[in-house]
């Protein structure tokens, strides 16, 4: 999500622990990330119903409609100046016009997925934005970026106004300190470095290989450990204390940051930081016996101590993704089978109108097991088991489509075609900005409220990150392969 506030780290300790898209503000959690009541799903015209559930899909027309989106959620806010970001979320998901760091890095990499014209001009000035956050942090001058950035402005649930853009009246980037989105993830900024770096491949221009550069040595001289089990730890929090537990997540995304920037600048050094990142993941192996396939772990919280509980897909998927080996490639069968799921209106909390289901997978272990009679949180509704996670569900299909196996881009294709389902059908009615967006154009975050079992869970918003990972599997573009 995210961003996304979670607990990859940490999942079976207790107390806070964080991971990519944790909130992670100088004073704790902070508020809850999608704080608006209700799932936001409008019911959907029947007459469409039928030959949406035919499985036929959209095709281009479904592509086209998801850039159109992230191009609405980019332009919102005009009159509030040229460097701008992409707002995460519609504005019915009560986060007003947060912009999460790992949101628009995967924006830069769908638009450059698109191979136009257009496309590059938005992935360069996305990119630019960053650059312009790295050098106009209103604290820092070390390459960080934040989880996130407000973009347009809003009055807060507390009725005080924020008035500004991206850009601030005195020339910093705008913080998300509302919602307390103002740590560093080495997530994040892993994804942007990648982001970074396939920008500066495509256009040969020099600042953006120097940012990434400088997001990798942030990374290195702020998350390096020498505890037992190695790797990178998580980052900091807003008030700049280092945070100690180690994700899973957090290191496939090193082992793809780190190997773009040793072809990139053929410093052997990126070698030797990609081959740490890797070491950790491995550790996380669990071959599991003759009953299913092996899978990752989700971290450490200790260093020393392997957390077993809950595990969430994307370890699956993404390490696949960044490590290209048959040796782990069945993590991908432990995902589409284990976490399997088929929302319809019929099931219990599920939002998903009459008449129509979707396919594809949850967040993770425990949201199978979510306790459906209790909020995901305060002022939450209710979750259901079955609901779809269509972030997950589009970068396990792109990473079907990697492995190329028998029958995997079968799977991938009817995973693609729920996701166009949802387009089409789920999340009607919203706003970016309190303007409309283009008719059927953003894929939403989850079919039905969803529980990650990470503290957090997912809604019918329409989402960028969502959107941007449907769109790169769409087009067999792998960000993650050095």
């Amino acid at each position: 999500m995210n961003g996304r506030p979670d607990r990859e780290g940490a999942p079976d300790a207790p107390g806070p622990a964080l991971s990519r898209r944790t909130l992670i503000g100088a004073v704790g959690l902070g508020a809850a990330v999608l704080t608006a009541a209700g799932s936001g799903v409008a019911g959907a015209a029947t007459s469409a119903t039928s030959a949406v559930n035919s499985g036929t899909g959209y095709g281009t027309s479904a592509q086209r409609r998801a850039r159109a989106f992230l191009a609405a959620a980019m332009d919102a806010y005009p009159d509030h100046g040229d460097i701008r970001l992409t707002q995460s979320y519609s504005d019915q998901a009560g986060l007003f016009s947060t912009a999460f760091t790992y949101d628009n890095a995967l924006a830069i990499l769908a638009h450059l997925a698109a191979r136009t014209e257009p496309g590059l001009r938005r992935a360069v000035a996305l990119g630019d934005a960053l650059r312009y956050a790295q050098t106009h942090d209103p604290v820092y001058d070390d390459g960080r970026l934040r989880q996130a950035y407000n973009v347009g402005p809003y009055v807060f649930y507390d009725g005080v106004a924020q008035p500004d853009g991206f850009v601030r009246a005195d020339g910093t980037a705008n913080v998300g300190t509302q919602f307390g989105f103002t740590g560093t993830a080495v997530g994040d900024m892993a994804w942007a470095g990648i982001a970074l770096a396939a920008l500066a491949r495509r256009t040969g221009k020099r600042r953006f290989l120097d940012a990434a550069v400088r997001i990798g040595t942030w990374i290195e001289v702020n998350a390096d450990t020498q505890q037992p089990l190695g790797g990178y730890k998580f980052g900091v929090d807003g008030a700049n204390a280092k945070l100690p537990f180690s994700s899973t997540e957090h290191n496939t995304d090193l082992v793809a940051l780190f190997g773009q920037l040793a072809l990139l600048t053929g410093d052997p050094v990126w070698r030797q930081r990609r081959a740490r990142a890797r070491a950790f993941v491995e550790k996380m192996w669990e071959p599991v016996g003759t009953q299913r396939a092996g899978f990752f772990y989700t971290g450490t919280n200790d260093g020393v101590t392997v957390n077993k509980s809950p595990i969430p897909e994307d370890t699956q998927t993404w390490t696949h993704l960044a490590l290209n080996s048959r040796r782990y490639s069945g993590s991908l069968d432990w995902a589409a089978t284990e976490l399997a799921v088929l929302d319809r209106a019929d099931r219990t909390n599920s939002t998903v109108p009459a008449g129509q289901s979707y396919e594809g997978v949850t967040f993770s272990s425990a949201s199978l097991l979510a306790a459906e009679d209790t909020p995901i949180a305060p002022f939450q509704p209710r979750p259901d088991r079955n609901g779809v996670w269509f972030e997950g569900t589009a970068h396990l299909a792109l990473a079907l489509r990697d492995r190329a196996g028998h029958g995997d881009e079968a799977r991938a294709h009817r995973l693609i075609a729920s996701i166009e389902r949802a387009q089409e059908l789920l999340g009607t009615g919203q706003t970016v900005g309190s303007l409309a967006l283009p008719e059927r154009a953003g894929v939403v975050s989850a079919t039905s409220p969803l529980d990650t079992g990470f503290g957090f869970g997912y809604y019918p918003y329409r989402h960028a990150g969502a959107t941007a990972w449907y769109l790169l599997a769409a087009a067999r573009a792998n960000p993650l392969r050095a």
